[in-house]
């Protein structure tokens, strides 16, 4: 996965556990009563405070987040901030990449198709005429 991808999938999760924890979520110890997103969030928020040379911005929009973590522009600021690092690391893109969840793909409706990846013609019209 890309960076930009697994930054955009990791925020949700680190925006949880600073919603939870506020900005010291870097700093606090495991909460075994701790629900799987928020906790999840917490390892990964760890994990990229780690990276030194990125940590001031981090700090920064983390802030942003616990002060209002329903602020849509404090959450792409953590996005663009998380982005900067794992583009900078890849291995630590690929390390948060595998501790994501599966991702779930779901069609709803008369003719919905859910796919991850595409090759060919997708037809779910009726009487569709596909030429090649």
């Amino acid at each position: 996965m890309d960076a930009l991808t697994v930054a955009h999938d990791v925020v949700p999760y680190v925006t949880a556990a600073v919603a939870a924890y506020g900005a010291a979520v870097v700093n606090r110890t495991s909460d075994v009563a701790a629900d799987a997103t928020v906790s999840l969030g917490q390892r990964i928020a760890q994990r990229l405070w780690r990276q030194e040379e990125n940590r001031g911005g981090l700090e920064q929009a983390i802030d942003e987040v616990a002060a209002d973590p329903q602020d849509e522009d404090a959450q792409a600021a953590l996005r663009v901030q998380v982005r900067r690092i794992l583009r900078q690391d890849a291995a630590l893109a690929a390390e948060l990449a595998q501790l994501l969840p599966a991702r779930a793909f779901t069609a709803s409706g008369d003719g919905a198709v859910a796919v991850e990846t595409n090759n060919g013609v997708i037809s779910t019209g009726d009487g569709a005429n596909i030429r090649r």
